[in-house]
């Protein structure tokens, strides 16, 4: 018995379409409350240290007055302190944290000299996140980045992909070693820009916030954070041997109701200016 031959164009078509599927079967969607597990992948080595070769990434800053914008920030002491990123404040005579009801309270401002980091103060707060300034992270781990992206509750999912240096010119001019972290999902009907995140914590799987959110780049899928080297030297120190941190486990399927605690308990914060 012979069986027909296929024809050369339904064997090419079957080969693209099996290959098509492999694709899609391998690409990564952690959104929030996808309905279909996310299968956790291996993390890889891990991070090395700064070296001149890492890529670089330039970012523009025009010199001109200070232009009013919101961001997030996140309780790291019980007494009132609080982290966000320093051009979410910078040039602002009052910041402040929103606190609900349509109020807000003022917080002064201590700005890390060589990095994108500020610490607020106020008069008392809501309970720390757990904060880690270790060096050990490793290619591939998940973070999650809850905070007000466009004005409002949000978050991201991540996974570390390495180092990068930020090059700012203009005003402020410095270059900034970050982490460069691919975009796997976020909240669902969050569409276009993730401006409003920039203060955020960089959460673990443990909830410890190992950095801070600072800005995205929509083409690449990607959003950049503070590295070890410049997180740990800011925040050391500001949280006591005997604060009474609270953190919960995080991952795909629970990091959007993770975000909503911590927004809810005001551990993290929207940053609003009140005077320029």
């Amino acid at each position: 018995m012979h069986f027909p031959r296929l024809p050369d164009w339904a064997v090419y078509a079957a080969v693209v379409g099996v290959l098509l599927a492999a694709s899609l079967g391998r690409r990564e969607n952690a959104d929030v409350a996808s309905s279909q597990p996310v299968e956790t992948d291996a993390e890889g080595e891990l991070l090395g240290p700064i070296t001149p070769f890492d890529p670089a990434v330039v970012v523009n800053a025009p010199d001109i007055p200070f232009q009013p914008s919101s961001g997030t920030a996140f309780s790291i002491a019980g007494e009132g302190r609080w982290v966000t990123a320093r051009h979410v404040v910078e040039g602002c005579r009052q910041p402040a944290l929103v606190v609900g009801g349509g109020r807000a309270v003022a917080a002064d401002v201590r700005l890390a000299p060589r990095a994108d980091i500020a610490v607020l103060l106020t008069d008392g707060g809501p309970p720390a996140l757990p904060v880690y300034s270790g060096s050990e992270l490793r290619r591939g781990q998940r973070a999650y980045h809850p905070g007000f992206p466009q004005g409002r509750p949000g978050e991201v999912a991540s996974r570390l992909l390495g180092r990068e240096t930020l090059r700012v010119r203009g005003r402020g001019e410095r270059d900034e070693p970050v982490l460069a972290w691919a975009e796997v999902g976020r909240t669902r009907g969050l569409e276009g820009t993730l401006a409003g995140l920039s203060g955020g914590p960089v959460l673990d799987a443990r909830g410890r916030a190992v950095g801070v959110t600072l800005a995205e780049s929509p083409r690449r899928g990607r959003v950049y954070t503070t590295s070890p080297e410049t997180f740990g030297p800011t925040v050391g120190g500001q949280q006591a041997a005997d604060e009474q941190v609270l953190g919960e486990p995080v991952d795909t399927d629970n990091y959007g109701q993770v975000a909503e605690g911590l927004r809810r308990d005001l551990r993290v914060a929207q940053v609003v200016c009140l005077s320029a």
